[in-house]
């Protein structure tokens, strides 16, 4: 990849910051945005390597980060954007959690709508913007009960945060159609590897596996998902972001389906503990899909993208980055923090 210009929203969180990662081990020049300060180092995979090694120092001289807000400081945000001039800005950041969003919701339309609408019309005004990356999720779709479903598929949100994630969906095709905004958009199902959100079901699970406390598994883990690897998700985006045409739509997952109570049982079979000895089985949550099935034969095909990493392999690479850091994780939070 010949060295590009890019800004990624979000670059502090799980797939912003393996996307940057990705970038800057290509050479990329990039810019980073967060509204916290950049997380511990734990979480974040570009500062990873030997930190007196060339390839690091690389890599910072690389990457520039500022901590804005697109909520209250959108006018900084667009006049570092402007100063900038990047060909491409990556789109991660959104108030995520769907349990959460039934609890104060008017945070997540300020968050992944309202403030999003007000990014984008100022966005659409910038002449030296080739690309602009929109990180969507499958939960527009709502539950995919039929099966593995295309990018065609009608929306359908369930709850407040996908129906958040579903209108700024909308309003960035009516942009594409009304002034020709080069927005793409991708939708991963579930995305997960080394430096994840301790809440999330894998690292919550190994963390449960290595500590013996007890996870609480909603609904006895009968949903099911399809979960793809952090690191295959990165070299497809990359691949959207440069060679995508403007308007379209980009599923990323594997060809195979797993429910969550065998996730766990795998995991736990994995390291030779008892599923009975850490799950606790609790009612379901409000609106949780049953599924989330996503065909990625359109990136397959097009872009000639694989997924290349398999299950065991990824768990495995995921308990080993726990295991390594567990002093320090065991003492961070394992639940969810909402900031509004």
């Amino acid at each position: 990849m010949n060295k590009k210009k890019f800004l990624v929203i979000g670059s502090n969180s799980f797939s912003g910051s393996h996307f940057v990662n990705g970038l800057l081990d290509n050479n990329q020049i990039v810019h980073g945005i967060s509204r916290s300060n950049e997380a511990e180092k734990v979480f974040l995979p570009y500062l990873w390597k030997d930190e007196i090694g060339s390839e690091f120092r690389k890599k910072k001289d690389n990457f520039h980060f500022k901590q804005l807000n697109i909520n209250t400081q959108l006018n900084d945000l667009i006049e570092l954007i402007k100063n900038i001039k990047p060909e491409y800005i990556v789109n991660f950041a959104a108030q995520g959690m769907v349990a959460e969003s039934w609890k104060s919701p008017t945070n997540w339309y300020q968050t992944n709508t309202l403030s999003q609408v007000a990014f984008h019309d100022e966005l659409r005004k910038l002449k030296f913007l080739k690309k602009y990356v929109h990180v969507s999720t499958p939960e527009v779709y709502g539950s995919t009960d039929k099966g593995w479903i295309k990018e065609s598929e009608i929306y359908s949100p369930s709850t407040p945060y996908a129906v958040s994630r579903a209108a700024c969906d909308l309003h960035l095709k009516s942009f594409f159609e009304a002034y020709d905004f080069p927005v793409v958009f991708t939708r991963a199902a579930n995305v997960y590897g080394p430096g994840q959100q301790l809440y999330r079901i894998i690292p919550r699970t190994i963390l449960s596996v290595l500590s013996g406390k007890k996870l609480k598994l909603h609904g006895a883990g009968i949903s099911e998902r399809s979960f793809i690897h952090i690191n295959d998700v990165v070299q497809a985006t990359m691949k959207i972001a440069i060679d995508a045409d403007p308007g379209t739509i980009w599923h990323l997952s594997t060809k195979e389906a797993i429910k969550i109570k065998d996730l766990v049982s795998m995991i736990c079979t994995m390291n030779k503990v008892q599923f009975e000895s850490i799950v606790e089985i609790e009612k379901e949550r409000v609106g949780k899909d049953l599924s989330y099935l996503l065909d990625s034969s359109k990136a397959r095909s097009e872009l000639g993208w694989e997924d290349s990493i398999d299950l065991n392999t990824g768990l495995r690479q995921t308990f080993e980055w726990v295991e390594a850091n567990f002093a320090k994780l065991e003492k961070l939070p394992w639940n969810y923090i909402h900031k509004s």
